[in-house]
Order: C-alpha cells, then structure tokens, then sequence
C-alpha cells in the first residue's frame, strides 16, 4: 500500500468511529451545537470515502487516454468536498435558526463535552498528518482531507467552549447560537476549498512552483541561456510539467542546443524542488539580445553587453524575450 493509500485508510476508519462518537453524544444530550459538529462527520465520511477512490485512481499509471495520468482527479475529489462541506453549513445554518428561535432542552452536557474534546483531539492529529503527508507527496486530496479534519476540530474547540459556557450560566439558546456561527464558518471553509480545486481543474499556475524554478535558474544560469520566457506550470495529481522557452545563441547547433536544455531538466530535477516533466522549446538569439547576452567569445555579437536582467517570476512568466527596452 502506497503512502498516500496508508494516509487515506487511516483518515476514513477514524472519521468513521468519530462519527459515531459524535451521533452519542447527540443523543444523551439533545444539544444543537453537538448535532452539527455530528452533520459534519457525516460529510468527512462521504469525502473520505470519494477522496479514497480519487487517490487510488490517480495513482495509475499513464495510458493511450489518460496521456498524462490520472491526477486531476484529485482536484475533482477537493472540489466534490468543498461541495459537501459548504451543503452541510448550509443545512446546519437553518436548523439552527430554528431552533434559536424554538429552543429545545438539553442535558448531560458534562459527557457530551467530554466526547467532542476527545474527537477534537483525534481531528486535530489526523489533519496535520494528513497535510504533512499531502504536502510531502504533493497530493491535493489529501491536504484538502487534512484541512477538513482541522476545520472539524476549530468547530469542537468552539462547541466544546460553548456547552462548558451553557454550563455556567445555563443559558440554552447560546446552544443553538452558537451552531450557527459555527455553520458559517463551515460555509467559509467549504468556499476556500472549492475555489482552491476549481483552480486546480482549470489549470490555474502554481505561483509558489513558478518562484522556486525562477529561482533555481537565476541562481545556476548557464552563459549560453541568455533568457528564459513563457514558463507555465500544470499539476496532475503528484506529477508537475513545465513548458518554457529558452533562447539560446543561434548557431549552435543541434546536439549543442540539446545538451543546454537537458542540463535545465536535469538541474531542475535533481535539485530537490519538485519533480516535473519539462517541454523546453529552444529559441535562436536575435541582435536585440546581445545587451544582456553572457556569451563572452560569442563570434556573431554586435553590441557589447551591458547588463544582466534578473530573472523573476514576473519577467519569466511573460510570452517574449526578455529585450531590455521592454523592461527597463
């Protein structure tokens, strides 16, 4: 079983008995809050369950009609979540309201209390496991389980607060107040997550990627790459590709030009920031680049060189060559 597998197993079995804690602890105490926090294990199962399915097929390997694996299917699996998430808000908002409007009793709020701390607990150490396995195995899926189970744990440290108050001044209707703030900022947390995936299926870059390969470039350039242009970045699951242009000096010739784009995948790769597939696309210099071209002995130069621009996520990510008129 893959890691990410591993991660996904443990996160559904514990979602599946902290429900049924929860669901308990509705129902010795009658409490509103408690109920809510119970909806929304509901939801971690069914996410859990889907989140499961995405990881295993994401993980398969390439094939005539999936030319760049599977991965997508994990922004599919966030986005599917966030809708989970944001139905349930929604759901526990009006009932609620109505029950701040109607209030019921509630009571043995001590044992109740007691089991949504627990749960709060368990959440809290599955979640941040889960974002740091997704963060390591650059899995979307299960960083948006992880974020998930922490949402469920600031919403039972604020039930757990809220009963322990309802304790104290034996105010009831705080019960159900006090579920509908909590459903809002479920709401809020299922919108983060959507929009998160929504970008992801639309192919939205990486901005944080697209800084560290910039970065890497600037700081490891070659002489003969005198600028890099047109860098876009996509994710699929665990796998990043990179597309960028890069010109190099126009009479080198075919094994040369080769060599200088397989020393920028191999730098990249074997540098510890990500793993990606590169589509470099070479261009031919113009007499436009000479200013800040670095080729020393170059035997064609017409003008001297001036000045290096400093490549930056701002001037790489741009659709032309990097003339210092245009940027200066």
């Amino acid at each position: 079983m893959t890691v990410k597998k591993k991660a996904i197993v443990i996160s559904l079995a514990v979602s599946v008995i902290l429900m049924l804690a929860k669901f308990v602890a509705y129902f010795i105490t009658g409490s509103n809050a408690i109920l809510t926090d119970a909806a929304e294990s509901i939801v971690n199962v069914i996410a859990g369950s889907f989140a499961f399915y995405s990881i295993y097929l994401s993980t398969q390997p390439r094939d005539e009609n999936h030319p760049y694996g599977h991965g997508k299917v994990e922004f599919f699996s966030a986005f599917v979540e966030g809708i989970l998430i944001l139905i349930a808000g929604v759901i526990i908002i009006f009932k609620s309201s109505y029950n701040l409007i109607y209030p019921h009793a509630v009571g043995k709020l001590l044992e109740g209390t007691l089991i949504i701390g627990i749960t709060g607990v368990i959440n809290l150490i599955v979640g941040l496991y889960l974002i740091k396995t997704g963060e390591r195995e650059h899995s979307i899926t299960l960083k948006a389980d992880g974020q998930h189970l922490l949402t469920d744990t600031y919403t039972s440290i604020a039930i757990v607060i809220g009963l322990i108050l309802i304790q104290i001044t034996d105010v009831i209707w705080l019960d159900s107040l006090l579920s509908v703030l909590v459903g809002f900022y479920i709401v809020y947390s299922g919108y983060k997550l959507t929009r998160g995936s929504i970008g992801g299926l639309m192919d939205e870059s990486d901005f944080q990627l697209v800084e560290e390969v910039v970065e890497l470039l600037q700081n490891n350039r070659h002489n003969p790459w005198i600028d890099v242009h047109n860098l876009r970045t996509q994710q699929y699951g665990p796998e990043f590709h990179i597309d960028c242009h890069v010109t190099l000096p126009y009479y080198f010739d075919l094994n040369e030009v080769h060599r200088e784009i397989s020393q920028i995948d191999e730098l990249i790769n074997k540098s510890g920031v990500r793993k990606a597939e590169l589509f470099i696309h070479a261009d031919p210099c113009l007499p436009e680049c000479c200013n800040y071209c670095h080729m020393s002995e170059c035997p064609v130069r017409q003008e001297p060189f001036r000045k290096e621009i400093t490549w930056t996520p701002e001037i790489v990510i741009r659709n032309k060559k990097h003339f210092e008129n245009e940027l200066l």
